[in-house]
């Protein structure tokens, strides 16, 4: 005897008010393969008997953890091909021409997960664009679950996530090998910091974060109700320079956000500017 309807109905239901991800039920499975070990270790069977913990169990921490373990958190270094070329050929140069008189730059990794998106753009900084040495520049990812932002501030991964999308020369350049482990170089993950942040909270929750001039916001909203998305655009456009680009993953659109931004161009990946940028 397996989870019923209705528990799988209560697992959705919590995830989406913890976090905003929206699970369809054609992915019941994902439950059964990612809360049997917390079920394990909350001492019961399997996951029928876990929901029934929850049920009467209604401490935030653990109902916030179960949403942290169902978040999908896939990524990769240099994840899609496309969007790190548009920005190394066309983004980057056009914000840094902009920003030449400041002499700072600001980035906004969206949904960081283990901190990979956001030291690939560190990689992509200091290899093609080597006047930035001597800037202000900031790498900020950001993510729901505790856990992998720990990860990402520890800068240290497995043979298997270097592997990932990670050529052998920029791995032997950035990373230094420590036992069975590949940690990034002191100079990437100064350039990075990472903080926990649910995008769907209210504002306040991004009362301190500063103007960005470039944000990544990939392979995310696909997760969201179309009135989250909305909410989520509504917030990034607060936090984004009138003359910043904002790129989004390759199946994702700002559709609904057309009085927000605009499409700059659209080969391969989607960047958008914002409404009225010059």
């Amino acid at each position: 005897m397996g989870c019923s309807d209705s528990d799988y109905t209560y697992l959705r239901k919590l995830v989406l008010a913890q976090s905003s991800n929206l699970i369809d039920p054609s992915r019941n499975a994902l439950f059964e393969t990612r809360l049997t070990p917390m079920a394990r270790l909350a001492g019961v069977a399997n996951l029928e008997e876990f929901v029934g913990v929850l049920r009467k169990d209604t401490r935030p921490q653990l109902h916030r953890a179960v949403a942290e373990t169902m978040t999908i958190n896939e990524t990769s270094f240099f994840r899609d091909r496309l969007p790190f070329e548009m920005l190394r050929e066309t983004v980057l140069p056009d914000l840094i021409a902009r920003r030449r008189g400041q002499r700072r730059l600001r980035i906004w990794s969206a949904a960081s997960s283990t901190g990979q998106e956001a030291y690939s753009m560190a990689m992509l900084l200091c290899e093609h664009f080597p006047e930035l040495a001597s800037w202000d520049v900031m790498i900020i990812g950001t993510d729901l679950s505790r856990e992998v932002i720990e990860t990402a501030r520890a800068g240290r991964y497995r043979r298997i996530d270097v592997n990932r999308g990670l050529p052998v020369r920029m791995l032997m350049k950035y990373l230094e090998r420590d036992g069975e482990m590949w940690e990034m170089c002191a100079r990437a993950q100064a350039m990075c910091e990472f903080q926990e942040l649910n995008l769907c909270a209210g504002t306040q929750s991004f009362s301190e974060m500063p103007e960005f001039d470039l944000v990544l916001l990939r392979n995310v909203l696909l997760y969201f109700s179309q009135p989250d998305r909305s909410r989520v655009f509504g917030k990034v456009r607060r936090q984004i320079a009138t003359d910043g680009y904002l790129l989004l993953g390759n199946a994702e659109q700002a559709e609904d956000s057309t009085k927000l931004f605009t499409v700059e161009f659209a080969t391969g990946c989607y960047v958008y500017r914002p409404a009225n940028a010059e």
